[in-house]
Order: structure tokens, then C-alpha cells, then sequence
């Protein structure tokens, strides 16, 4: 089992950093929104702005996973209020991933909050993913990592319908839920929209996996939720055209707290087997 804050660890100065893969947020490579999480923290080490606004990627190439990566921070613009950075990942010479940040601190008191959160059933009123598949292993080390209770598809993955490109679920990180880094706890938010846009897609398909890996992703960061340890992800897929599959996501406190909201594009490369 990883921990979020510890995997996402970065060393070094003046924007230029390190940090080594861990393979407990594996699939059959990296996940990619981990490796987002890792990016953000290498931006937030290169500001004294205390709050992160948007982030967008490219994926390029998957890493290997328990080697280390290193990342080069370029500031694109700072005034008083704003820090936009370019980071660039690579692994031992090859390029991985390419991200833009926006880091801030509040410019005034203007805030509106129209936002509605789905319908859905409190976390501990369904069964967890773990109770659903009793008695198995997770497919991947990264299910190992957050306690996962579905709300849109209730019954065991392998015997899913084909159903409208929707999936939600309540989810909580393991061993830690919460963290008080603002960085890493909005990591979360990366991590979830990320990874839940593919079962999203899949619930339009036939089989058990859809490999359809995330070719970039886009999250904007709105209410800060290190005091929630449950979160919705409600992600829906609702184009896929010759194996380009679109997809958006929205993040969601128990109290109907938007935390953020993004979207990617996706890549399918097949099914196990197909």
C-alpha cells in the first residue's frame, strides 16, 4: 500500500527535482494522475503561493515504475498574485510528460457557489469494492491505495451490463485520507479524474478491462477539502470515436463541496485478450 505524501516526494532546488516511482500506484504502468501529483508538488516547490488553480498535461511516454524521474521547473510568468510553470518529466533521457501550472492566493473576496452535487447515497450506506469482489486480490497494486464504494454500478465489474458512460463512486485514500499539504491533498483530486474517466468509458463496452490509457489531463481546483476524507468522482464519458475516447470529471465533498473539476482525452490500445 502507497501513501500519498510519502510517494510524491521530490528532492532538489531551483527547478530542478527527483523523485523516485513507487509501484504500489501502478496499473501496467505508472498511474498517470500519480505522476501528476509528483509534477504539482515540483511547481508548488518553486512558489510561495499557497493554493493550486489549474493544471493541464500531455502524456508522452510511460515511465518505469521504481526508477526515479526528473522534473525541470520553468516559471512562465509571476506577478503578486499568480505563478504560471512549465514542467517537464523525463527518464533517463526520454521524455514522459509535459505539464503547465497555474498557482495563486486569493485576489479578492468574490466568490458564487451554484454548483450541485449528484443524488447519491452516503459512503458507508454501499458495499465496498472489496466487499463486491470477496475473496479476490486486486487486479493492480493501485486499488490497494483507496477504499473504493461504487454508487452507479453496484454488482461485480466482470458482470456489468452495458449502461450509459457513467460511473461514480465514493473513494477515500489509504493509510492517510486527508493531508495538510494543500499540494498533496489536491493531489487527490488529479488522481481521481484521472483514473475513473476509463471506467466511465467502459461502462458502454463488452469485458472486463478497457486499456485506454489518459494521453492528457485537465483539473481546475476549486474548494479546498483537507477536512473530508470521502470523495465523490462522478465521471462520464460520453463520446468515443474510432478508439478516441473523451471523458470529464467533477470531485465532490460529503457536504456538496465542488473540490475540482477536468477532463482528458483517451487512448484505446485494446482488451486483454482482444
Amino acid at each position: 500500500m502507497g501513501d500519498l505524501e510519502h510517494d510524491t516526494t521530490i528532492v532538489g532546488g531551483d527547478g530542478r527535482y527527483t523523485a523516485k516511482l513507487s509501484p504500489d500506484w501502478d496499473f501496467a504502468t505508472p498511474n498517470g494522475g500519480y505522476l501528476s501529483a509528483i509534477v504539482l508538488r515540483a511547481a508548488a516547490a518553486e512558489t510561495d503561493l499557497p493554493r493550486p488553480a489549474a493544471y493541464y498535461c500531455h502524456y508522452l511516454t510511460p515511465p518505469t515504475s521504481g526508477e526515479t524521474i526528473e522534473l525541470e521547473v520553468t516559471t512562465l510568468r509571476r506577478t503578486r498574485r499568480t505563478h504560471s510553470s512549465r514542467v517537464t518529466v523525463t527518464q533517463h533521457g526520454t521524455s514522459v510528460l509535459d505539464a503547465m501550472t497555474w498557482i495563486v492566493t486569493s485576489p479578492s473576496d468574490l466568490s458564487h457557489d451554484a454548483a450541485q452535487m449528484p443524488d447519491v447515497p452516503e459512503p458507508l450506506a454501499v458495499r465496498s469494492a472489496e466487499e463486491i469482489h470477496e475473496g479476490e486480490d486486486a487486479p493492480f497494486p493501485f486499488w490497494h491505495n483507496v477504499e473504493s464504494r461504487p454508487v452507479s454500478w453496484t454488482g461485480r465489474w466482470d458482470e456489468r451490463p452495458i449502461m450509459h458512460p457513467l460511473y461514480r463512486t465514493w473513494l477515500r485514500f489509504r493509510p492517510r485520507a486527508t493531508f495538510d499539504d494543500p499540494f498533496v491533498d489536491a493531489a487527490r483530486a488529479l488522481i481521481l479524474i484521472d483514473t475513473f474517466v476509463t471506467p466511465a468509458a467502459a461502462m458502454a463496452h463488452e469485458g472486463p478491462y478497457l486499456a485506454a490509457p489518459s494521453m492528457d489531463l485537465a483539473v481546475r481546483f476549486h474548494h479546498p477539502a483537507n477536512d473530508a476524507e470521502w470523495l465523490l468522482s462522478s465521471t462520464e464519458s460520453p463520446v468515443g470515436i474510432g478508439g478516441v475516447l473523451g471523458g470529464y470529471g467533477s470531485v465532490w465533498t460529503q457536504d456538496g463541496r465542488l473540490v475540482a473539476t477536468g477532463g482528458q482525452q483517451m487512448f484505446h490500445i485494446g482488451t486483454p485478450g482482444g
